[in-house]
């Protein structure tokens, strides 16, 4: 008779693989909805694969507690069935991301209470070093100056609807070749190829070719994003070769993509090679798997923290109302703590809240809004807290944390990329910067608008700075869907009473925004104002926002670009 342990380690390794056989069904249907140019079915997919995981964690966590005959709560049983879990993997190809799914099963039975290597795969696979295999791959000795690589490349798409003009984008291509990459290569002494990934990645209304070319020691990477052009065609919209726009295009700000890839870790290792700035996490998000993205992350940070000696502070610059922010100044990362009374005027409830960041994480983020991770039950080192910030826990947060020895376990807590807080950065900005900044935060603030999106709380220190000069929302107590807002002009006082009256002497209900008052976010920064009027004062005028809304009604989808206008061979499509 097969063993209560052996009968859970097989029925979670059964839920792994069903869920990843639906995952790669969503999945593989990317392609078919670009072609069609479906954009909302893009979105709902993309909304049902990142409820996948959840669905089958409780399915499996449901039928193993009926397999086992409640043994499922015995912890001593789940040290067992790691062992038998471990020799079941041993050869599956996908044996990290089902560790991780394990480890989904356990902290849903206990609730994320005591999660030890000793019940789950806490600690990172001993040797497990993902290797990109050539079968993932594409490779194009070079002919001649690359131009029929280029068009073999493209031919390898397989779209099934027709290049708008395919030799036209070959030649767009080839310009940027021989300007920007053919004079980095050695090629009187090495023999140079392209490789490319053979799936390719979707994402909003785009589709991304993604590879390097390698000549010897050198490696360049590059990007080909392609777009439908709503006409039943296909068009290459840019060459992107540079590492900082490659980093971009895979930003924490972007929505993941959906990536053909039946063992994504070899997808993983091959765009390492091209970004190997980028953590591995980082990767596995990109690709579409947050959840196992998740487990590298917590492996990370644990190394991370025991090769750094930085105490955990509070983060720089004004504290939130509903959030308390720490971080070590060697981290670039920092833990959000939701309040357990917010500073007033903010009112809503901690669940209102939770419910915000979950929206972001199910909402095309268009590249600004940060993603988070979200842990239940993290233990810290209690020593390595300063005493002004475990003074500012206990007296904010404390329901959230508990001790145990010199461990400091935090309930709840949300891990987001560090940024430079707008206003924070605008101090020590040049001019050139400040018209920059500014720009991009009347932007951020339009695509946000545009993808349904409406931050609420648009004070400058809501808003961050990335190491590429992108502004990106990061407060999501306040958030809520465009459509929900009733955008109104301020009524004219009628009388000497109302206009000198400190508080609005009109009937405002809570869906109700005045546009007019969001000048009141530069209080205190009249030189950034000014710049910010110059470029983006129609955000001011409550029917910029009205006309938005009725495009969103109207099934307005915007184009969301992960690199600069500049960059796009457009004007060039535009004037032949």
């Amino acid at each position: 008779m097969t063993t209560i342990t052996r009968r859970l380690a097989l029925a979670i390794l059964n839920g792994f693989d069903a869920f990843f056989a639906e995952y790669k069904n969503i999945t593989l249907g990317a392609q078919a909805r670009f072609e069609a140019a479906d954009w909302p079915a893009a979105q709902k997919a993309m909304r049902d694969r990142l409820d996948l995981w959840k669905q089958k964690r409780a399915i499996v966590a449901d039928a193993v507690t009926t397999i086992t005959a409640g043994g499922v709560y015995d912890r001593d049983n789940w040290e067992v069935a790691k062992s038998e879990f471990s020799e079941l993997i041993q050869h599956h190809v996908n044996f990290e991301i089902a560790q991780s799914f394990f480890n989904s099963i356990y902290c849903y039975v206990f609730k994320h209470e005591k999660v030890r290597d000793q019940h789950a795969f806490v600690s990172a696979p001993v040797g497990y070093k993902p290797e990109g295999g050539e079968q993932i791959i594409h490779s194009y000795p070079f002919s001649g100056d690359g131009t029929d690589v280029v068009r073999q490349m493209l031919d390898n798409c397989h779209f099934n609807i027709p290049w708008e003009d395919q030799e036209r984008d070959i030649g767009y291509i080839m310009d940027v070749v021989r300007r920007e990459i053919l004079p980095k290569l050695d090629l009187r002494n090495h023999q140079a190829r392209a490789e490319t990934l053979k799936s390719l990645f979707f994402r909003n209304k785009a589709a991304y070719m993604v590879g390097r070319v390698v000549c010897g020691d050198i490696s360049l990477p590059f990007v080909l994003p392609i777009q439908n052009n709503g006409s039943g065609a296909v068009y290459v919209d840019a060459l992107l070769n540079e590492a900082d726009d490659i980093s971009i295009v895979f930003s924490f700000s972007r929505s993941y993509f959906m990536v053909d890839a039946s063992i994504p870790s070899e997808y993983v290792a091959f765009l390492h090679k091209l970004m190997p700035h980028k953590e591995i996490f980082e990767l596995y998000n990109a690709m579409g798997m947050p959840k196992h993205g998740k487990s590298e992350f917590y492996r990370f940070a644990v190394d991370e923290t025991l090769n750094s000696t930085a105490p955990y502070i509070t983060a720089p610059g004004i504290k939130g109302m509903v959030m308390l922010v720490f971080t070590r100044s060697d981290f670039d990362y920092v833990y959000k703590v939701i309040k357990d009374r917010f500073t007033p005027p903010k009112e809503m409830s901690q669940a209102h809240v939770k419910a915000c960041y979950s929206l972001v994480k199910r909402w095309d983020r268009g590249g600004r809004m940060a993603d988070t991770q979200e842990f239940n039950n993290l233990a810290f080192d209690r020593r390595r807290f300063s005493e002004e910030l475990m003074a500012e826990l206990e007296k904010e947060v404390p329901s959230k944390i508990s001790e145990s020895g010199n461990a400091l376990v935090f309930k709840h807590v949300y891990v987001e990329r560090k940024m430079t807080p707008l206003n924070l950065y605008l101090k020590d900005c040049n001019d050139e910067e400040l018209f920059s900044v500014m720009d991009e935060y009347g932007s951020a603030i339009k695509q946000l608008a545009a993808n349904n999106i409406f931050p609420g709380d648009m004070l400058l220190k809501n808003f961050g700075v990335t190491r590429h000069g992108r502004v990106v929302f990061y407060d999501y107590d306040e958030l809520c869907p465009l459509l929900d807002c009733n955008f109104r002009e301020l009524p004219e006082p009628q009388n000497d009473e109302q206009a000198m009256s400190t508080h609005p002497w009109y009937e405002v209900k809570p869906e109700d925004v005045f546009p007019e008052e969001f000048r009141l976010f530069f209080s205190g920064n009249q030189r950034a104002k000014k710049v910010f009027d110059k470029m983006h004062s129609d955000l001011y005028e409550p029917a910029f926002w009205r006309d938005l809304q009725e495009k969103i009604r109207n099934g307005f989808i915007p184009d969301l670009f992960p690199y600069r206008r500049k960059q796009r061979f457009q004007q060039q499509r535009k004037s032949s």
